[in-house]
């Protein structure tokens, strides 16, 4: 049975009850969890969150979280075995909180473990809500051509055939992989990884500020955001010792250790590859990009899945603050930057990145950097009308 659309949001006046959204996250304390919780409520939702915690991560299950919450458990980077168990147990859990799994208007859950633990919650729901699937990543087990991934795709589908609508950053995520792959032919909404601002004005460098690196100086070539890329520190650190003292890499955000297990080891083998650790977001991106004359954006994690299909979030804020990307040709996000925020290089290769580096004067990124800051805000910055958009249209559709 498809589930009554969503009901439409106060609209000057004329309806006083806001739209109560449930959203499901598998980590309370992820940053970009934490960002669109605060967007859905800045832009009228009343905003409830069932999460979990990844690695048990904070002093609590409600540290830091400032909107009504129900803790789900914990989960640990990388134990498929362990996720799983805690799916099964968040959702045994579920009749413990019937009370407050009540009255919504819509559902969204945030990737496929919490797709299923919101379809067993929205089971109990009456009327039951249409449910939203927001997907920002294909994780590698989808696409894995054997047993295991065939397992996995085929729990997908059946959950999606639960789903009244899908919420992607990427179109190459349906193209590439719902329609073709899983069949997918219901509603779908485009809600790319902008920066969250909020919905009053912020501060964006004027073009005119912008003046050329100064004779002599290194290139500073940044990557900013999840450092969780093995192949991305590996080509940005041969890089930086070809290069020598002619670039610096400066790499700022909170490292995966998981999936960099060697990076310790390789700041100290490059004087010139610097690691300056986590920021405050969003109030420390301003001073990062106006650091760096250009920044690394291509994701190579899952090459020829999902690191080709989707668009991060560093296209959007190196763009905003006037700083260009660098990506691969060819790929999703390749042909976001080529399209005037930066440069792309044929394969990602180090010969290739080194060849884009060296012909690249001062006054070429001067410009780039002038011409990016002219462009309007919202090709980099999410509205409110997007994020209302992303979850009422498609349920308008059904």
């Amino acid at each position: 049975m498809i589930p009554s659309p969503v009901r439409p949001l106060a609209v000057d006046g004329a309806q006083t009850r806001r739209t109560r959204l449930l959203f499901f996250g598998f980590d309370a304390s992820e940053p970009s969890h934490i960002r669109r919780i605060r967007a859905y409520t800045d832009c009228g939702f009343d905003v409830s969150a069932a999460t979990m915690r990844r690695d048990g991560q904070g002093t609590g299950p409600d540290t830091g979280v400032f909107w009504d919450n129900i803790h789900l458990g914990t989960t640990r980077h990388a134990a498929m075995g362990q996720r799983l168990s805690a799916i099964a147990g968040a959702i045994a859990a579920l009749p413990r909180h019937r009370k407050r799994l009540s009255g919504f208007d819509v559902i969204v859950a945030r990737n496929l473990d919490m797709l299923a633990i919101a379809t067993a919650a929205r089971a109990m729901m009456r009327p039951a809500p249409p449910l939203i699937y927001e997907c920002l990543d294909i994780h590698g087990l989808m696409t894995n051509p054997g047993r295991k991934g065939r397992v996995a795709r085929a729990f997908e589908r059946r959950l999606l055939a639960r789903t009244s609508a899908l919420i992607v950053s990427s179109p190459a995520f349906v193209e590439r992989y719902f329609a073709p792959l899983q069949g997918w032919s219901g509603p779908v909404a485009l809600l790319e990884n902008k920066l969250w601002l909020g919905p009053g004005p912020a501060f964006r460098p004027a073009p005119e500020a912008v003046k050329p690196r100064a004779q002599g100086d290194p290139l500073v070539l940044g990557w900013v955001g999840a450092l969780r890329c093995a192949r991305s520190l590996a080509i940005l650190a041969e890089t930086a010792r070809r290069l020598g003292d002619g670039i610096e890499v400066r790499m700022h955000g909170i490292v995966h250790r998981h999936a960099l297990p060697d990076f310790d080891a390789t700041l100290a083998a490059n004087p010139n590859l610097r690691y300056l650790g986590p920021y405050a977001y969003p109030d420390g991106l301003a001073r990062i990009y106006a650091d760096c004359d250009l920044v690394w954006s291509q994701d190579l994690w899952q090459w020829g899945t999902n690191s080709t299909w989707l668009l991060p979030n560093r296209i959007y804020e190196a763009g905003y603050y006037g700083c260009p990307s660098v990506a691969v040709a060819g790929t999703e996000t390749g042909r976001r930057v080529g399209d005037g925020l930066g440069w792309t290089i044929p394969t990602p290769s180090v010969d290739e990145l080194c060849a884009l580096l060296t012909r690249l004067d001062a006054p070429d990124i001067a410009a780039r950097r002038q011409m990016l800051l002219s462009r309007p805000d919202s090709r980099f910055r999410q509205t409110c009308a997007e994020i209302r958009a992303a979850v009422e249209q498609p349920l308008t559709r059904l």
